[in-house]
C-alpha cells in the first residue's frame, strides 16, 4: 500500500471498498414512497369509482414495490471501487456487470455532488470526467468526508500524472 491513502494498492487483486448502506436506505425509501402512492391510488380510484372488487389492481405496484426492494439491494451490493496505482475501478451490476477503469492521467474533472435528497441521508456522489465521455463514471451514495477526500485524491493524482510526474 502507498502512505497516504488507505485505500489504494498495487497488488494484483485490489482492496475493493463497498458503498455505505446509506444509499440503499435512500434508495428503499424513495422507492416505498412512490410505489406506495401509487398503490394507494390504484386502490383507492377503483375502488370508490367501480367498487370494492377492483380495489385488487393495488396489489400490483404492491408486487412491484416488494420486488424492488429486493432489486435495490442486488443492484447496491454490485457497486465497490477501488483505488489503484495508476487508476481508478468501478464495478457495479448484476445481470450485465460492468467494470470502468478511469486512468489518473485522464481525468480532467473530478465532482462532488448532492442533491436534496442525498443530502437529507449525508450522502454524496464523485463524477469524474475525462477527455472520452464514454469513460465519465461516478460512485454514488458515499459519505461526505470520503466523496472529499477521493476528490481531492483523485484530483492530486490526476494532476501529478497528467504532468508527467
Amino acid at each position: 500500500m502507498e502512505t497516504g491513502s488507505p485505500h489504494v494498492t498495487t497488488d494484483e487483486e485490489p482492496e475493493w471498498i463497498a458503498l455505505p448502506p446509506g444509499l440503499l436506505t435512500m434508495r428503499r425509501l424513495l422507492l416505498v414512497v412512490w410505489l406506495g402512492l401509487l398503490t394507494l391510488a390504484t386502490g383507492l380510484v377503483p375502488g370508490l369509482l367501480a367498487g370494492p372488487g377492483w380495489a385488487a389492481f393495488a396489489v400490483l405496484p404492491l408486487a412491484l414495490m416488494i420486488w424492488g426492494w429486493w432489486l435495490l439491494e442486488r443492484n447496491w451490493r454490485s457497486w465497490r471501487y477501488a483505488e489503484r496505482a495508476d487508476d481508478l475501478l468501478i464495478s457495479r451490476g448484476v445481470l450485465w456487470r460492468e467494470q470502468t477503469v478511469v486512468p489518473y492521467g485522464r481525468m480532467q474533472l473530478v465532482e462532488v455532488t448532492s442533491g436534496p435528497v442525498e443530502r437529507h441521508f449525508g450522502l454524496a456522489s464523485v463524477q469524474l470526467h475525462t477527455a472520452a465521455a464514454a469513460t465519465d463514471a461516478t460512485i454514488p451514495g458515499l459519505d461526505p468526508a470520503e466523496a472529499e477526500r477521493l476528490r481531492d485524491r483523485l484530483t492530486e493524482l490526476g494532476e501529478a500524472r497528467s504532468a508527467g510526474l
